[in-house]
């Protein structure tokens, strides 16, 4: 198996997108462009912006949302910051439109990027969704323009993808497959998706105490606990975070993601300065670097979710091994029985 290192996700930088910046098409025959409008979702990362707004501009949509949040009061230099980046991911010199909404002050990873798509879906009736710091491949662009137009009615369908964690590790013959679980590291959807979504996750207490979490995972208990723990502290409003609710919401409403067979997109955000992200990239980052989708696109006979790729997900991505769901199963039990004890003891 390929090891990559942090020299190995500098080259994979380098060989994809490093080169010189584009300059203005001038005359001749017109550039290609997407119909799809993007949304971009900004902050105080000045590198990262410049080089997906540089995976952007290769793109040329015709309408291009900028969504930025506000600096944080308590952090010196991050309204410059947050200005330069704004700067930078307003630099169209294409026939664009653009559209921009720049928050005065921080509202969050929770609603400033809740509030940054609703705003999107609010003017387009589907797009795609890009944050500062996820660098997509060329190829992500028209294979995310085609699968909104195929499944632009499908409610089985409520998200596109264009990340893989698991590339590595599974093989389709088709360009894509799909799964339960929805990486948001560059994606797209309609607005008859994100209209179910709910930043407060109101429906999640009563859909999981009427059994809707475990019938969703086909009664994999393990599973289960790990996810009503995401969604218990999401809901309690534990977690400064947007994307646990539009995995619910998809959840909720049975709603499929398309995963590319290859990862088409590269995370920069790893390192001191991210939100979540703080750390070097986990191993399953390394193992499935971006590689480019063949076109036209090779689509499955059918929308059914490929259990094979999402059991190696949920043991490679999510960590639910078998000894650690055991550990879990025992933890729970004891957990369980400690308080039934203690119960019975108070009653004396």
């Amino acid at each position: 198996m390929l090891e990559l290192g942090e020299l190995g996700l500098r080259d994979i930088l380098h060989n994809f997108f490093a080169g010189p910046t584009a300059q203005p098409h001038s005359g001749g025959t017109p550039e290609p462009s997407i119909d799809t409008a993007v949304l971009l979702l900004v902050f105080n990362r000045p590198d990262t912006t410049a080089r997906v707004f540089e995976a952007i501009r290769a793109a040329r949509p015709k309408r291009l949302y900028v969504a930025a949040d506000g600096p944080r009061a308590d952090r010196p230099g991050e309204s410059v910051r947050c200005e330069q980046v704004r700067a930078i991911a307003t630099q169209v010199d294409w026939p664009c439109e653009l559209h921009t909404i720049f928050r005065e002050r921080n509202l969050g990873c929770k609603q400033g990027v809740a509030q940054g798509i609703s705003w999107f879906f609010d003017q387009e009736e589907e797009g795609i969704v890009l944050e500062d710091d996820v660098l997509p491949l060329p190829s992500f662009f028209p294979y995310c323009e085609e699968m909104l137009e195929r499944y632009r009615h499908d409610a089985r369908v409520a998200m596109i993808s264009g990340c893989n964690h698991i590339a590595h590790l599974h093989r389709v013959p088709e360009s894509y497959y799909f799964s339960m679980l929805n990486h948001i590291w560059g994606w797209a959807s309609w607005r008859r998706a994100w209209a179910t979504y709910d930043v407060t996750m109101a429906a999640w207490p009563s859909w999981d105490a009427s059994g809707g979490l475990l019938r969703w995972l086909d009664g994999e208990r393990c599973v289960a606990r790990y996810w009503r723990w995401q969604f218990d502290r999401t809901w309690r409003g534990k977690v400064d975070t947007w994307d646990y609710q539009w995995t619910f919401s998809c959840w909720f409403t049975g709603g499929l993601t398309a995963l590319p067979a290859h990862n088409l997109t590269l995370n920069l955000g790893f390192g001191p300065d991210a939100t979540h992200t703080v750390n070097s990239a986990p191993d399953f980052v390394r193992l499935s670097p971006p590689r480019e989708l063949a076109l036209p696109l090779v689509h499955p006979a059918d929308v059914a979710a490929d259990r094979v790729a999402e059991g190696l997900i949920q043991r490679h991505v999510l960590g639910l091994t078998h000894w650690r769901c055991l550990r879990r199963t025992v933890k729970s039990t004891l957990k369980a029985l400690v308080s039934r004890l203690s119960h019975a003891e108070a009653k004396r």
